[in-house]
């Protein structure tokens, strides 16, 4: 057993926010970069900020200190104390600079905050607060500040980058160079960025709609230049889109991206000099599938999209991270849409809305968009502050309309401009230019919990009117045990019997669609001119992120899944249907009738030439187990599973002739393309062979095996091997072995390996999991290893995570334990599927919060572990 833990880390709280006694008018950092002991000299201008006499506090963890000096003397040690976590300077005048000198080691820096090594190159990640571990600062994102930086090395580490523009660079003796680097505009630290080593350099201009030329670069491993094209046309892509939708032009001479290999995060958006895990950034059509240039094309548009939303206006305290997070996540989401189709785009952004926050929102770790207190601000960056924190500033776009949110937006980037700001005064631009009060809406920031929306209705046929009476209602969340009504855009729209749109009246005003605000407990809506019985259409595009129950028949959900023309209802009257018809089996009572008219219709919905094949393969894929775990509780995963494999036999049993149809025909013979055309045609024929999958018959398999054999590009090699994987077998072990040969050299593959081989639904999935973590490529210290391998276990193979004897459970507590010692970050990210133990019959869940105890207890445990865990295994 592990030592007991005995300290108890007390949290930060929004309340308690004061500015900063002290502001830092320019920066000057000089690094000597050594491997093992790298010199940083920082000189910084301070100034005392307001009437008061407090000693000049600044942040430093892992420094060894060689010298501190103010106005050019050495201090003492007596006139100025150390600590772990902090630099005191008692007496200071109002105005002075402050010179110290540290020495820190890049090479065994295994957090990867900081400064570190990763591939033999020296780089950094500064947020939220690993710039304190390259020097004292006060590292908190309100002090802003207008860096230099001079970078010296060894030749060998041939670039020398950070922020802004290049000023001077040259030779040194000794074999060594440097390069001076000036950020006009003032940042935070947590923006400040450094790369140090061989690279090779992919190399473009973009002229912007002033007529500026920027010199664009993305640096990678040495041969990689050519994947990272999609990278450099999804960049340029995405600086036209914020100048033409956002009126935002890049505001330096240079813009650069590095991909690194050892990264916590997806990418960072430091000014200028954004760094990204290489997953992120490198794809070509051999070694990335259609997801990977999906995400690539995001992340690259999100981090560019930081430069107004994040770099140049930025957060006055971490409690507001969705202000520049959940705006940005905005952006990119509605550049994609733009790029890649609407409706499919507004699918896939709802499903992962619903798999990461849903569950985030409903149980222990539920905190508010903007949380009021933290233990370690590296656990809010979740899918509450992003994708919820996207969604508020949907509804917000919807209720004032997309005029007036551009005003809004223009006078938020005028007012705030070089400044950090709070969300009130975000939320104040668009009260000013809609002359609406918004008071009510901040709640959406302040209030944790997914609310229920009720809808139900009654028809006069006599009089041709429509009533519809909503009602909400958001259950208790840690802290908050009280709700109240939160303003609730609801999209409704009616059809006939057919699924054609029925035209109606509303405030004497003939409509096909309406906008009605739920903004209280309960209220009704009258519309007129109804001329006959509908079917109500509410919710279109998900218009805000709430579950919404109807008093809809299943009558009602096949007229949508035939001819909704919103199709993210369309899609979603599919995913109702299998849901009930899954959960119906999952509990005992089977509905084979229903069953069978859900794949008469899913035939229907395939046939139809009009649609999208992106959109058909959407339509393919059923509830996701985890997704059903949501609508029964307590959940039994092994009965979900047999149930759900149960509907897809039948399902391919059904549509044999239709998906060997579409396996066919969707072939493609030509040259690859990464469009969203071209991939959804992918994608919906990979679709049909995952469904094939489920067919008993021995064909399947060689049809399976013939796919991944014949697989011209990434996707169809991974769709292949997926599909032996759920046949399981001599062909799916034969050609997971050729898999890991092809591609043994290529790391980022290999963690697709791995990936693939955790989400396998075998009961001996758990036992080979664990073997593999002594795989000689497996590495517990790469994140992106880590991920592949333990997190999509824990996340997307829930019956075999969910073994009823808990080993799975002390599997993932095992490696969150092990790689807290080196990674904190990493290792909290592993919590989460532990802390859904409420929701899982009651001998799992006792299994669950007995991992959550032992992790709890472990003496020397992070702050950042510990606060999750203690708030997942709270009652």
């Amino acid at each position: 057993m592990p030592p007991m833990r005995t300290d108890t880390p007390q949290p930060i709280r929004l309340d308690d926010y004061t500015p900063p006694a002290f502001l830092i008018e320019e920066v000057r950092l000089d690094f000597a970069l050594a491997p093992n002991t790298t010199r940083v000299k920082a000189r910084l201008s301070v100034r005392r900020n307001g009437e008061h006499s407090d000693p000049l506090v600044l942040n430093g963890e892992r420094l060894k200190p060689i010298s501190v000096a103010v106005d050019g003397r050495v201090l003492a040690e007596g006139e100025r104390s150390i600590d772990a976590e902090f630099l005191t300077v008692p007496d200071v005048p109002d105005a002075f600079v402050l010179e110290t000198e540290v020495e820190i080691d890049p090479e065994n820096n295994k957090a990867l905050e900081g400064l570190y090594m990763s591939g033999g190159r020296f780089c950094t990640q500064c947020e939220a607060e690993g710039f304190r571990k390259i020097t004292w600062y006060p590292d908190r994102p309100d002090v802003l500040s207008r860096f230099t930086v001079r970078i010296e090395a060894d030749k060998v580490f041939r670039h020398l980058l950070s922020n802004g523009n290049l000023i001077e660079a040259g030779e040194l003796p000794g074999g060594r160079h440097f390069a001076v680097w000036n950020d006009p505009f003032p940042k935070p630290a947590y923006l400040f960025a450094l790369v140090g080593g061989e690279l090779d350099v992919l190399e473009d201009k973009l002229v912007t709609m002033t007529g500026r030329t920027v010199d664009l670069r993305i640096f990678v491993d040495t041969g990689m230049a050519p994947r990272a094209a999609y990278a450099m046309d999804a960049l340029k892509r995405s600086m036209k889109w914020d100048e033409e939708a956002f009126g935002r032009e890049y505001d330096l001479d240079l813009f650069m991206i590095v991909a690194v290999r050892d990264f916590n995060f997806g990418a960072m958006e430091n000014k200028g000099l954004n760094i990204f895990n290489s997953s992120l950034l490198l794809a070509d059509p051999a070694t990335a599938t259609d997801l990977d240039y999906e995400r690539i094309e995001s992340v690259v548009a999100h981090e560019y999209f930081h430069n107004w939303t994040g770099d140049r206006i930025t957060c006055r305290d971490w409690f507001q991270l969705c202000l520049k997070e959940g705006l940005t996540v905005f952006r990119d989401q509605s550049f994609s849409a733009d790029m890649r189709g609407h409706a499919v785009q507004r699918i896939k952004d709802v499903k992962a809305l619903r798999a990461r926050q849903f569950p985030e929102d409903q149980g222990p770790l539920a905190h508010p968009v903007r949380p009021s207190s933290y233990l370690k601000i590296d656990n809010f960056y979740t899918a509450t502050i992003y994708e919820k924190g996207a969604e508020v500033i949907r509804m917000l776009k919807t209720l004032i309309g997309a005029e007036a949110f551009r005003q809004g937006m223009d006078l938020y980037f005028e007012r705030w401009d070089g400044h950090a700001t709070t969300v009130e005064e975000f939320i104040r631009c668009f009260a000013e230019v809609s002359g609406q009060d918004l008071s009510d809406f901040f709640a959406w920031y302040e209030q944790a919990g997914t609310p229920k929306v009720q809808l139900t209705h009654s028809y006069d046929a006599d009089a041709k009117t429509l009533t519809i009476d909503l009602s909400q209602q958001t259950p208790p969340t840690p802290g908050q045990p009280n709700k109240k009504p939160l303003p609730v855009p609801v999209i409704l729209g009616l059809l006939d019997g057919e699924g054609r749109t029925l035209a109606f009246e509303r405030d004497g005003r003939a409509v096909d669609e309406t906008l009605v605000v739920l903004d209280s407990a309960a209220s009704s809506v009258t519309l007129t001119g109804v001329d006959e019985a509908p079917v109500i259409s509410a919710l279109r595009g998900f218009s805000s992120p709430v579950t919404l129950n109807t008093d809809a028949r299943a009558a009602d959900r096949y007229v949508q899944l035939a001819g909704d023309p919103d199709l993210f209802n369309r899609w979603e009257s599919g995913q109702d249907l299998a849901r009930a018809l899954i959960i119906a089996r999952a509990t005992g009572a089977p509905d084979e009738v229903g069953e069978e008219r859900f794949a008469e219709a899913l035939g229907r919905a395939l046939a139809d030439q009009a649609s999208d094949p992106a959109f058909k393969a959407l339509l393919l894929s059923l509830p996701t187990e985890s997704d059903l775990a949501m609508s029964i509780q307590p959940a039994d995963p092994a009965a979900i599973h047999v149930a759900r494999e149960a509907m897809r036999t039948r399902l391919a049993l059904h549509l044999t002739e239709d998906l060997k149809r579409l396996h066919i025909g969707l072939q493609e013979l030509g040259e690859f393309s990464p469009d969203a055309a071209s991939a959804g045609r992918r994608a919906l024929r990979n679709a049909a062979l995952d469904l094939m999958a489920a067919n008993p018959r021995a064909e399947v398999g060689e049809l399976a095996e013939g796919h991944y054999r014949a697989a011209a590009n990434m996707t169809d090699a991974i769709g292949g091997l997926s599909a032996l994987m759920q046949i399981g077998g001599e062909l799916y072990e034969t050609a997971l072995a050729d898999f890991f040969a092809r591609w043994k050299s290529e790391p980022l593959v290999i963690d697709k390996w791995f990936a693939l081989q955790a989400r396998d639904p075998d009961e001996s999935a758990l036992g080979r999991v664990m073997g593999l973590t002594a795989h000689p490529a497996f590495d517990q210290k790469n994140p992106n290893r880590l991920r592949a391998l333990v997190s999509t276990f824990a996340n997307f193979n829930p019956a075999r995570f969910h073994d009823p004897s808990g080993a799975g459970y002390r599997f993932l507590a095992d490696q969150i334990l092990a790689v807290d010692g080196f990674n904190p970050m990493t290792a909290a990210r592993l919590v989460e599927p532990l802390g859904g133990w409420r929701r899982y019959k009651p001998e799992l869940g006792a299994l669950m919060k007995e991992q959550l105890a032992r992790i709890v207890a472990t003496e020397g445990l992070s702050k950042n572990v510990y606060e999750l865990a203690a708030k997942a295994l709270a009652d």
